[in-house]
């Protein structure tokens, strides 16, 4: 049985947490800045669980996950 192949986007953009949920990094943060609040940079930090509708689409692209 050959190895199962991933999606390179999925692997450079997603993992699952230890409790099964696709994390992804926040969106809006790429360009733009200087329009952006000081409070919305902040809060835009860090990553942040997808909906179980989203992260049922990621995980088709994921092997084993």
């Amino acid at each position: 049985m050959p190895k199962m192949k991933t999606k390179s986007g999925v692997k450079k953009r997603f993992r699952v947490s230890a409790k099964g949920k696709v994390m992804s990094a926040q969106a809006g943060k790429r360009h733009g800045m200087i329009k952006r609040t000081n409070k919305q940079i902040r809060n835009l930090r860090g990553t942040r669980a997808l909906s179980d509708a989203d992260a049922r689409i990621v995980k088709k692209f994921m092997p084993y996950g």
